[in-house]
């Protein structure tokens, strides 16, 4: 099935609307086949289907708002039903002739776009009407909540990780992770879609979540082992986060400028930090103040951001990790490491980093990561 050539650039941002590559779709029925082995006696549901790339099966049904994606889906295949709507406004089962005792299974990629995010801001906008209890400032929140409204038996689809590992995120999920249970999953990168984030790529999980009384909470996720397209397992819980120690937002209203010593750029995941500056000069809307007690851990930041190389891309929305007793034991490399880069911090420190310093640091991220971390020769696709 071909790729969606119609739409403009700044069309394909604000809807979302990224081509699928073959392997991923595989992988989507791959997962529900091992999971679900009736599967074909519920309806496929694609409620952004655009060209119909998951739509593989008789009885199918697509939908999309783009009247040129359906027309083009209706080519590729005659055996599926197809609606031109707004799958986010008026949503019920009855918009696609189902009764409530049908079986289904909701797949696809649906938009996601964060309209508060820096990243291409310049080209977004809001571009759907939106039921009251589905709206929110990502799009593809708003889809998965979408499929709890539903009442979907199962949903297999790709989104964000960050909606699943960011406790913020998590939460705005509400009704739907209180309906569903993360069965299964693979995380790829977006580096694997054309014309994503050229630079920066990000963590993506093909999800396949089933219809439970239990739902899903926070700790849940946490002791998920999620497992990547190569083959590594991680949980989040198995990591210290920095953000346990130190303020990563602007605090001007809780320090005063009599306690602070330096200022730091907001820091929000390992993606932001690899973007973003880390100690700046002179204080802004965006800066941190730093107290004396805790100018160490901000020069572990600072000195995080050069390994960012080290780290792979599914760690790219998690927190700054840390091992705080075995940075405690090279507290001092860190700092020496860091502030004689800048000379307005050198008032701070006069000493530079010694090749034992260096050698330390090395020891330590190696340690931190353990088979995460990315060697010279490693093959494993990089935060870059």
């Amino acid at each position: 099935m071909s790729e969606q050539m119609h739409l403009s650039h700044v069309e394909t941002v604000n809807f979302g609307s990224y081509y699928t590559p073959p392997d991923l779709v595989d992988a989507v029925y791959g997962m529900i086949q091992k999971n679900e082995p009736d599967w074909r006696a519920f309806r496929i549901i694609d409620t952004s289907c655009g060209y119909g790339n998951f739509l593989r099966f008789p009885r199918s049904i697509g939908a999309d708002f783009d009247p040129k994606a359906i027309q083009e889906a209706g080519k590729q295949t005659h055996e599926c039903t197809f609606f031109r709507h707004n799958s986010l406004s008026s949503v019920s089962r009855q918009q696609y002739g189902l009764s409530d005792d049908d079986k289904i299974i909701i797949v696809g990629n649906p938009p996601y776009n964060d309209r508060t995010s820096l990243i291409r801001n310049d080209l977004k906008a809001g571009t759907f009407e939106t039921d009251k209890d589905l709206k929110h400032r990502d799009t593809g929140v708003s889809f998965l909540l979408s499929y709890n409204k539903l009442k979907a038996d199962y949903v297999c689809v790709l989104h964000p990780l960050s909606y699943l590992i960011k406790k913020a995120n998590f939460s705005s999920l509400s009704g739907f992770k209180d309906n569903y249970v993360l069965i299964d999953g693979m995380i790829i990168s977006s580096g694997e879609f054309h014309d994503t984030s050229k630079t920066t790529h990000f963590p993506i999980i093909i999800a396949l979540y089933k219809k439970s009384a239990q739902g899903m909470d926070y700790e849940f996720i946490r002791n998920h082992p999620f497992k990547t397209k190569d083959g590594k397992t991680f949980k989040i819980n198995q990591f210290d986060s920095l953000g346990n120690y130190i303020t990563k937002y602007p605090n001007h209203k809780s320090l005063s400028l009599n306690d602070t010593i330096a200022f730091f750029w907001t820091m929000r995941d390992i993606n932001a930090l690899k973007r973003a500056k880390t100690f700046i000069e002179h204080e802004v809307c965006n800066s941190i103040r730093v107290p004396k007690d805790k100018l160490s851990l901000y020069c572990y930041a600072d000195v995080f951001k050069e390994y960012i190389p080290r780290i792979p891309y599914y760690f790219g929305n998690s927190d700054i990790m840390i091992d705080y007793e075995a940075f405690k034991n090279i507290e001092k490399s860190f700092m020496r490491k860091s502030l004689s880069k800048y000379p307005f911090l050198k008032k701070l420190s006069q000493e530079k980093a010694s090749e034992n310093d260096i050698f330390s640091i090395n020891v330590y991220f190696q340690n931190l990561l353990s088979e995460h971390y990315v060697g010279k020769n490693a093959h494993t696709a990089l935060c870059l």
